[in-house]
């Protein structure tokens, strides 16, 4: 068994961060329906403004409002406006074809992406 990636949201804006919540990164429905995301699944968030990395788990925001709102303690790590790659993993046993979309600065969608090496965006 291996462990891969098998969803990713690349270089989406944090909308809000609200550190009086109780944890978790909000993420727009829309955007959880295109990688298949689901409500508290445990991500990774990697903060490309920051360096920060961290995991968390996935509340469902509302869909179309672009939201992607870090809550609770990973609101002091990675803040409103900074840029970030949301990432999730499955064990299997076989290769699999990771979900991967690029977002804009509102956080809708702009395509699927392959996974490569040589990839740059």
């Amino acid at each position: 068994m291996r462990t891969v990636l098998h969803a990713k949201i690349h270089k989406a804006t944090v909308t809000q961060a609200d550190p009086d919540y109780v944890g978790s990164i909000t993420i727009d429905k829309d955007l959880l329906e295109l990688v298949d995301l689901w409500p508290n699944e445990r991500v990774l968030v990697a903060s490309n403004t920051s360096g920060a990395r961290l995991e968390t788990y996935v509340l469902e925001g509302e869909r179309g409002s672009g939201k992607i709102c870090m809550n609770g303690p990973a609101a002091h790590m990675i803040a409103a406006g900074e840029e970030v790659v949301i990432m999730a993993f499955e064990l299997t046993d076989k290769p699999i074809d990771a979900k991967v979309i690029l977002v804009d600065e509102s956080n809708k969608f702009v395509s699927f992406l392959a996974e490569r090496e040589d990839q740059k965006v």
